[in-house]
């Protein structure tokens, strides 16, 4: 790779989003200023190659994108009847403004959430339409069509391109925070595959969450969210062993663990937890960092874990939050108070389906000296894994239970 394809590679991973934001404002046309900001970027190799990189490659791209965006006014007679975007006549604001307001668009609640995912990566992260198919698990044609009704929806329900006043801000705040999560945790345990993970979206939530902290860097639950995807990340080179064998948290080698990363997402947890009742990023975020801050697994402060566990769930009333917190119960309290917890949960509904349930059940079950019911739950748990790497683990579990004579 030559130097200047190395600089455009690396202007579009940083700099593809504000430059997009900013031609946002001139075309004021989600496809036209996605053609203009692409077709910058092509004439980037060219000119940078033979001119060298400019000191601001981002204000290279910004300055080119907007000429192409001009352009193309001129050339249209007819644009002004197909503008897209509600825009305030205001002077230009900073480029993180722009693409603040960029992030807020992708996630209007307006959008179902696999919409609100798709078009953040594909306008703000600059993921190709065939990475946001493959991450979606459909075909390039299905995802170009889901993309493009997408920016239909945001053309007919009007939705400005803005930031959220004050008394929307909470809400769609809190939009942007799961959309963002949700893309990292489809990262961090692709949901099928034969991969345990996806690197390239944990990664590019990573990139997102840095963004929004830098944009708006006063809010606890942004400062949550960051910490809570550092702490994860930290520990990615770990969760699998030769072949892709998932490795259990308590056979990872915590040696290995990015403890710059674990640093970084201590000291943010302490600010979110700052200032009042702390919300259910800031909350996660506590517990991974207790977690990431063991010396060993059997040194994991398991009290103060299942404390943390109460809490989230009070803030966030979840049955996955209630399942999660019945491990910690396991570990404080014992196997079989946390198998009443589950029997409980299982009775009131709300996880049919998913995965992890039978999992932590036979989990228990073993740890109860109950093999036969173990099968049947790893039996259950086998049936319902994703990916490749999660269905080989729970397989190899389900071998090593003990055999008994009738």
């Amino acid at each position: 790779m030559t130097p200047a394809e190395r600089a455009v590679a690396d202007a579009h991973r940083r700099e593809w989003a504000a430059v997009l934001a900013a031609t946002v404002r001139v075309t004021r046309d989600l496809d036209l200023a996605e053609e203009c900001v692409q077709d910058a970027y092509v004439d980037a190799l060219e000119a940078w190659a033979r001119d060298g990189v400019p000191d601001r490659p981002g204000a290279w791209l910004t300055t080119a994108a907007r000429h192409n965006a001009l352009d193309a006014v001129r050339r249209s007679r007819t644009l002004q009847s197909k503008l897209h975007l509600l825009v305030e006549p205001a002077p230009s604001p900073p480029a993180h403004d722009d693409t603040l307001r960029l992030v807020f668009l992708c996630c209007h609640p307006a959008l179902a959430p696999d919409a609100q995912v798709a078009l953040t990566l594909r306008l703000v992260c600059g993921v190709a339409t065939p990475d946001v198919a493959a991450a979606f698990l459909v075909s390039e044609p299905t995802m170009a069509a889901r993309l493009t009704r997408a920016k239909k929806k945001v053309a007919a329900a009007r939705i400005p391109f803005r930031m959220p006043g004050a008394a929307e801000l909470p809400a769609r705040l809190d939009a942007v925070l799961a959309v963002i999560h949700l893309l990292f945790t489809t990262g961090h345990t692709a949901p099928s595959g034969p991969a345990l993970t996806r690197d390239d979206l944990a990664g590019r939530a990573l990139d997102l969450a840095r963004l929004l902290h830098r944009l708006l860097p006063r809010e606890r639950e942004v400062r949550g969210l960051l910490a809570l995807l550092l702490a994860g990340h930290a520990r990615r080179a770990t969760r699998t062993g030769p072949g892709g064998r998932l490795l259990r948290l308590e056979e990872q080698d915590r040696s290995a663990w990015d403890r710059g990363a674990i640093a970084e997402a201590d000291a943010l947890v302490v600010g979110a937890l700052r200032g009042g009742r702390p919300g259910r990023f800031a909350l996660q975020a506590a517990i991974a960092t207790l977690h990431a801050a063991a010396p060993s697994y059997a040194e994991t402060d398991w009290p103060q874990i299942l404390v943390l566990y109460g809490e989230l769930h009070r803030a966030w009333p979840s049955p996955v939050v209630a399942l999660n917190r019945a491990v910690a119960v396991s570990m404080v309290h014992g196997p079989a108070a946390a198998l009443a917890e589950i029997d409980a949960l299982e009775r009131a509904g709300g996880l049919e389906g998913y995965r992890y349930l039978p999992a932590i059940r036979a989990d228990l079950l073993l740890r109860l000296d109950r093999p036969a019911e173990a099968a049947e739950s790893y039996d259950r748990a086998i049936a319902l894994a994703g990916n490749d790497a999660e269905r080989a683990f729970l397989t190899a579990r389900r071998a090593g239970l003990p055999h008994r004579s009738p």
